[in-house]
């Protein structure tokens, strides 16, 4: 009889949970630059990745602020360009409001998938502290495997009732045909996806497509 409790009680919340993710992901009315700056969580990638997201951070106003970037544990690169970016854009807004936090890398490269799968379990016991911590207004990336524990993290902030994030993905200029496998996995959880080529739009209609924007 306990277990049988058990399981309804299971199955319930599971039933709350999935209806929660469905108001959700439906939710598309939060802008939340109403009410002045929108604080910004912006996922970093080596090489290319981190590149593309300054580009898109470079073209937002100074409303955009504070500016939360998150990097792999691995990546030595990202947290220069990101010194230089700000240490710039500072100089012309005359502030610059960011931090640059590390949790550990979801997937290295040629990293085998079924390995891929526990170090992203790893990396997502690192991210959901620091999303609750810093509660961002949006999440803002473009293909990093380091984005999926934070966008996990994100959503859950809706489903427990904390707060809506709004979530920003923009899949690199180098996908031409097909999207990233974190493209294909946020496309159904992201509440903006944009793609920078017709063909991708034409394959994925709930993108959008605006031509190159980076």
């Amino acid at each position: 009889m306990d277990f049988q409790l058990l399981v309804l009680t299971f199955c319930v919340l599971l039933v709350v949970l999935l209806a929660r993710l469905l108001i959700i992901l439906r939710t598309r009315d939060c802008k939340p630059g109403r009410k002045g700056f929108v604080s910004v969580l912006a996922v970093a990638g080596s090489g290319g990745h981190t590149t593309e997201l300054l580009r898109l951070l470079g073209s937002l106003s100074s409303s955009y602020t504070p500016r939360y970037y998150v990097i792999a544990d691995t990546d030595k690169m990202s947290e220069d360009k990101i010194t230089t970016f700000e240490s710039t854009k500072g100089k012309k807004t005359s502030e610059a409001q960011f931090t640059i936090h590390r949790i550990p890398r979801s997937r290295e490269v040629l990293q085998s998938w079924s390995s891929s799968v526990l170090t992203t379990l790893y990396s997502f016991f690192y991210s959901l502290p620091l999303v609750f911590r810093l509660k961002p207004d949006l999440v803002l990336c473009n293909g990093p495997g380091t984005c999926i524990p934070l966008c996990v993290s994100a959503i859950l902030l809706g489903i427990l009732g904390v707060k809506k994030v709004v979530i920003v993905y923009v899949e690199s200029i180098c996908r031409v045909e097909t999207l990233s496998l974190s493209g294909k996995l946020l496309y159904h959880f992201s509440d903006y996806f944009f793609v920078q080529w017709p063909f991708l739009k034409d394959k994925y209609p709930k993108s959008i497509f605006l031509g190159r924007i980076v």
